[in-house]
């Protein structure tokens, strides 16, 4: 059983990310937020929500720990690329802001969508000719 200071201790890290997921999208929505940034942001919550990930969810704790690390890294270098002065302008309105809100338009998770669907296609072609390859040097 965990100890009391472990569980705390999750606790925070649960809601400074809650509070830089906030932020983020705070920044993403921000006109002077560079596309590069925006682009860096469409990909963590393409790799959150998408079906193909560098180590699969049933190997235990592993599996689930990379999801963690690489969306946390993800959302790190997101926070180095945008402008210092976006982002004190971000965390300003965060303050003043009751909590993440989502919009009310489903439109805006298209780009996620579109960029998990080509991140599963490219995987799934990479797979099939890997396969194709490997058949043919079997064969050989």
């Amino acid at each position: 059983m965990p100890e009391h200071g472990t569980i705390d201790s999750l606790k925070r890290q649960a809601e400074s990310l809650k509070a830089d997921a906030h932020l983020l999208y705070l920044a993403w929505r921000h006109p002077g937020t560079p596309w590069y940034a925006k682009a860096v942001l469409v990909g963590i919550l393409a790799y959150a929500v998408s079906p193909v990930e560098l180590l699969p969810d049933f190997i235990p704790v592993i599996g689930l720990l990379d999801d963690i690390v690489v969306v946390r890294l993800g959302m790190a270098l997101a926070l180095r690329l945008v402008p210092a002065e976006v982002m004190a302008e971000c965390r300003d309105r965060a303050r003043n802001s009751s909590g993440l809100r989502l919009p009310d338009r489903k439109w805006c998770l298209v780009p996620a969508a579109i960029l998990a669907a080509g991140c599963f296609a490219v995987c799934l072609a990479i797979a099939l000719m890997v396969t194709l390859i490997v058949l043919l040097v079997v064969r050989s």
